[in-house]
């Protein structure tokens, strides 16, 4: 077996509960930044329910109408699925702005200025959070149309992307494109409304045609990050009341979405982040760790920080994630929690990302 791999940095998936995109960057500077290559805005203002905001996008668009049912009210949001209502063919469906670009353009104004302040350190990159096109899909389009509406749906996410690398340098950027929705898919779990049909791939759930095809999809959007610009992808099991839709059985499909991506995006990816639940400390959890093949310039994070059990959580998954990865022959990792933390009290924010700093110190320890 190889050495065990030293954990070094964190990552931070997204959201952090901050009422401005200048207030997460103080606070994770102050508590966290020497441990960071980049840093996010927080997903404030209407980002603060992930996707959820949607909604409003997908009711802009001419021949989209929401079922008539009553509200879905999750959050404040509705989201009862929309159908194609017949009044504009299918290959004419055009979404406007999504809000990325805005929201991206706003935050990194204050990135910058902060920057020029000495606030960041140089070198620090803007993280920018995306959804995958099929999350929105697949939470706001009826079943049967979701195959007819993707293409309009990602043709938007696309040019949102497009405009964030106009209005950001490629030094300063690093996007990370979020895949959630994609394990729903891949444990035949049902997110509302039945049990998920993927309508982008042939064969059932966890199918390898499936999981080559969630890459596939991912790909296209990954594809147009700008050379000289970071790609990270967040891996993820949902984050709803601060649970999974489902709890993984152990890392298998996490490692198994990893490897195709390396296989299917065209351009480096930088980092993959990949969560572990509280109470695996199990070695067969991490055991589909030895199994990773992407190449040494990805670095992994593990999202196993929880503000539950503190260090002595955190070293209790990290030592059998160490023997796993090593047998992988990956020589670091870094941490983080299981997903964006925003949805937590706003006073746990400041102790949560100070402990990642207690892990790493801890971790590198004889």
């Amino acid at each position: 077996m190889s050495e065990l791999p030293r954990v070094a940095g964190a990552h931070l998936v997204g959201s952090i509960n901050q009422p401005s995109a200048e207030a997460t960057f103080r606070v994770v500077t102050a508590e966290l930044g020497d441990d960071l290559a980049r840093i996010p805005d927080g997903e404030v203002g209407e980002r603060f329910h992930w996707i959820l905001f949607q909604g409003a996008a997908f009711d802009a668009v001419d021949g989209l109408t929401r079922v008539p049912i009553d509200p879905i009210i999750v959050a404040g949001f509705d989201l009862r699925p929309t159908v194609i209502d017949g009044t504009v063919d299918a290959g004419a469906l055009a979404f406007g702005p999504l809000g990325y670009a805005d929201a991206a353009a706003a935050s990194y104004a204050d990135f910058t200025r902060l920057r020029e302040e000495g606030l960041i350190a140089d070198g620090t990159r803007f993280q920018v959070c995306l959804p995958s096109p099929l999350a929105p899909v697949t939470t706001f389009v009826a079943p049967a149309d979701r195959a007819a509406v993707y293409p309009a749906y990602a043709a938007a996410l696309a040019a949102e992307l497009d405009r964030i690398a106009e209005l950001v340098p490629a030094g300063d950027l690093a996007v990370q494109i979020d895949l959630a929705t994609e394990f729903a898919y891949l444990e035949g779990v049902s997110l509302g409304g039945g049990p998920l049909e993927a309508f982008f791939a042939d064969g059932g759930a966890d199918a390898p045609a499936l999981v080559a095809a969630i890459a596939s999809l991912a790909a296209e959007l990954a594809d147009r990050v700008p050379d000289g610009a970071q790609l990270g992808f967040h891996l993820c099991y949902g984050d709803v009341a601060e649970k999974h839709f489902v709890e993984p059985a152990d890392a298998g499909r996490l490692v198994a979405v990893a490897n195709a991506l390396a296989a299917q995006v065209d351009r480096p990816i930088d980092w993959v982040h990949l969560p572990v639940p509280i109470e695996r400390t199990d070695a067969d959890y991490f055991a589909p760790l030895a199994g990773w093949t992407l190449p040494a310039a990805t670095t992994p994070y593990l999202g196993l920080v929880h503000h539950e059990d503190g260090v002595d959580g955190a070293l209790a998954r990290i030592a059998p994630a160490r023997e796993a990865f090593a047998r992988a022959g990956v020589a670091s990792f870094g941490v983080g929690t299981e997903c964006g933390f925003g949805r937590g009290p706003a006073e746990r924010t400041a102790g949560l990302l100070a402990l990642h700093h207690e892990v790493i110190a801890a971790a590198a320890r004889p």
